[in-house]
């Protein structure tokens, strides 16, 4: 009996940790939203939207994901300075853009997302900013959340300008 308490508590214990490991990583302790709330929440707190375009099957998002969203100092930044949207662009999720109904698919299509992942960064009151096709590394992407959460390209600064002056101690 003890035996196959043991055994029991093994197989419990084993199950419950691969399902930890194989959960999505922007689920752990990202507050990532879906369109529609990611962008109400953004008008409300008058914060920039950040959204994550991907696929199931995208490698290079799954990337994203492990070596740029879960480290500590992106997912501070991000938590501090945006509201954070996950948009599947294979989904036929509604989700309503300046009055109009569309669904995930379409929306990145209205955004002319062509390749995943992209993401897509809008003023707090959904104007569109920018597309960053590809995956990002990590410490190009902190330098990138910068320039946009802080208001640099706002200013009229280049990206380029930017990260010279970020590198230089500026």
């Amino acid at each position: 009996m003890i035996r196959l308490q043991r055994s029991l508590l093994i197989a419990f214990t084993a199950a419950v940790l691969a399902l930890g490991l194989c959960a999505p990583a922007h689920a752990g302790g990202t507050a990532w939203k879906d369109w529609n709330t990611g962008l109400r929440d953004a008008a409300t707190a008058g914060k920039p939207v950040i959204v994550d375009v991907y696929t199931d099957w995208c490698t290079w998002c799954k990337r994203m994901d492990q070596d740029v969203y879960a480290r500590p100092e992106v997912k501070q930044y991000l938590a501090e300075h945006f509201v954070q949207v996950k948009l599947n662009a294979e989904y036929t999720t509604a989700a309503k853009y300046e009055g109009k109904a569309y669904t995930s698919r379409t929306l990145a299509e209205r955004f002319r997302v062509n390749g995943f992942p992209t993401t897509i960064f809008l003023r707090s009151d959904g104007t569109h900013m920018a597309n960053v096709p590809g995956y990002v590394p990590a410490e190009r992407f902190i330098l990138l959340l910068h320039y946009i959460g802080d208001g640099v390209m706002d200013r009229g600064v280049s990206f380029d300008d930017f990260v010279k002056q970020s590198a230089g101690g500026n």
